[in-house]
């Protein structure tokens, strides 16, 4: 016996896409369209369609703007000399949140995965060397996820990037704020001895 009608499970399949959505996320999200303002859910579709068809790769840094050059990328303030590479465009935002970083992005759209296919040229890798002798660049900071994927790409990176004479570092990984010794996991224990500052 079918629970919903077909047009329905249409849109709660399509809902359980979306990253983070499991099935009663999906549910609700489909239901609260249904009840919502017709207003409401035009501009919504507006919305989306707009991003779709304006939202593109920044040309320099590759992360997502409606122009040429993204905002960043285009903002004279900022220090031209830091590079800092990230796998995706969303990883963007904590980082700025901090206002402590006020350099330059390369986003790479991925990580290295030779299990899932994905190569070197997979990444968007090739438009980050013209930058670096295009704008002097003294440091680029590699601030990929600290998982397998992430080390992989960190370590090709730094291997690509060592004849030219670049200085290549690591975001520094080890415990957060508020955090107990006897629930941290080994490995970050380890990068946290590793990463360790004089006081």
């Amino acid at each position: 016996m079918k629970i919903f009608t077909a047009p329905l499970a249409h849109l709660i399949d399509a809902l359980k896409r979306l990253p983070g959505i499991g099935p009663k996320s999906a549910q609700r999200i489909a239901f609260f369209l249904l009840r919502a303002d017709g207003e409401y859910v035009q501009t919504l579709l507006h919305a989306i369609r707009e991003a779709r068809d304006s939202v593109r790769l920044c040309e320099r840094c590759n992360n997502y703007t409606d122009r040429e050059i993204c905002e960043i990328c285009a903002d004279k303030r900022r220090d031209s000399t830091t590079i800092c590479v990230v796998e995706k465009p969303f990883d963007i935002a904590p980082i700025e949140k901090t206002g402590q970083y006020r350099g330059l992005y390369h986003v790479l759209h991925g990580v290295l995965s030779p299990i899932d296919g994905v190569g070197p040229e997979d990444l968007r890798i090739k438009n980050l060397l013209p930058r670096l002798g295009e704008n002097q660049v003294i440091e680029v900071i590699v601030a990929t996820n600290p998982d397998v994927e992430g080390e992989a790409t960190a370590i090709y990176l730094a291997k690509l990037l060592k004849p030219l004479e670049i200085k290549v570092s690591r975001i520094a990984l080890g415990l957060p704020v508020g955090s107990d010794l006897e629930f941290i996991d080994e490995v970050t224990i380890i990068r946290a001895l590793q990463g360790r500052t004089p006081l």
